[in-house]
């Protein structure tokens, strides 16, 4: 469990797959991805994610607002393998109810998982990636400190030829950047 000042980045719980579906199915929030999902896919995802976090000591952690309880969405570190000029590479990465928008979450959760990854995970570098078209995560992104380089950007291959979502932005950040960064 990581906390945060106004977040909680914690295990998944069964009370939190009914929201996590109501997110996934919200177009808002699936704007940059492929579709929505079922109720029966977001279930499944939470698994995965389960494993992960299991597996490797992180992953995408449930995140849940302190104050009041709620389920925001998911932050955390992720190893993405999938054929590209940069993987396998970890990955930080966010997804937030319509709800828990705009309060600056994503770049708090953010901001412990970085801290998780280039501390106790031992990380030398980290990515992360979104589709061209989705400009409120390269907001994050350098927020968060990340740079991009033209140069890097990339067609996911897991989206088909012709999505306008194929086109993807890479952005990255390495440890010793991240520690210059944090003692500012």
């Amino acid at each position: 469990m990581l906390v945060t000042e106004r977040l909680i980045l914690r295990g998944w719980r069964e009370q939190d797959l009914v929201p996590f579906a109501q997110m996934n199915a919200d177009p808002e929030v699936m704007e940059h991805f492929p579709s929505t999902l079922t109720r029966e896919q977001s279930d499944a995802m939470v698994a995965r994610i389960s494993d992960g976090l299991r597996e490797h000591g992180f992953g995408l952690w449930a995140v849940e607002v302190r104050e009041s309880g709620e389920f925001a969405g998911f932050t955390g570190l992720v190893w993405q393998r999938f054929e590209a000029h940069f993987t396998p590479a970890v990955e930080v990465g966010w997804r937030l109810a319509r709800g828990a928008w705009g309060h600056g979450y994503a770049t708090e959760a953010a901001t412990a998982a970085l801290d998780h990854g280039f501390g106790p995970a031992g990380l030398g570098w980290i990515v992360s990636m979104t589709a061209r078209t989705n400009l409120r995560s390269q907001a994050v992104m350098r927020r968060l400190g990340m740079t991009r380089d033209p140069r890097e950007d990339f067609d996911h291959p897991k989206l088909e030829v012709g999505s306008p979502l194929r086109s993807h932005v890479l952005y990255r950040l390495t440890a010793g950047a991240w520690r210059e960064r944090r003692a500012l």
